[in-house]
């Protein structure tokens, strides 16, 4: 009788280790895909929404800023308060209007130092107030959710000659 070789029976046993550790493995084949949608769409959603909050702040920053500049030039242009009043409230619509951003959610604040405001070297101080809504909110109405309230001040200088 040959001497009992143990290579043959060391193969044996590794390739049922290797057979029993596919085998183990057999149920998890696939969900690696499953686990890597799911994780994306549960950090990105998020992420998605804070980038376009973000912007809408931004967007209503710029669009204060520049709707106050144009309200101040405006109303110091005019030549009395009625229509200088109109004026400023039509400019602050205007450019919240060209930023996306709804000139109800606006306030208008005008100051005069000294108190005439259509005499010359007074200077007129605007103020323009926007409160931002938090983006996809479909219950505008009743309930109203803001990202924030932004606010911009220009001054400007009644002149001599209009």
């Amino acid at each position: 009788m040959p001497p009992c070789n143990p290579d043959p029976i060391r193969r044996i046993q590794g390739r049922l280790r290797k057979a029993l550790c596919l085998q183990e493995d057999a149920p998890e084949r696939g969900s690696a895909v499953v686990e890597f949608t799911f994780l994306a769409l549960l950090l990105m959603v998020p992420l998605v929404y804070f980038v376009i909050t973000v912007g809408q702040v931004q967007g209503g920053s710029f669009a204060v800023v520049g709707a106050a500049d144009q309200a101040a030039k405006v109303y110091v242009a005019q030549p009395d308060a009625a229509s200088a009043q109109a004026a400023a409230e039509q400019a602050v619509a205007i450019a919240l209007e060209d930023f996306g951003h709804s000139p109800d959610q606006a306030t208008l604040a005008i100051s005069c130092n000294p108190g005439d405001c259509q005499a010359a070297g007074t200077t007129v101080t605007t103020t323009v107030h926007l409160t931002i809504p938090l983006p996809f909110i479909p219950f505008a109405d009743g309930f109203r959710l803001s990202a924030t309230e932004v606010d911009a001040s220009a001054t400007q200088l009644v002149g001599r000659f209009r």
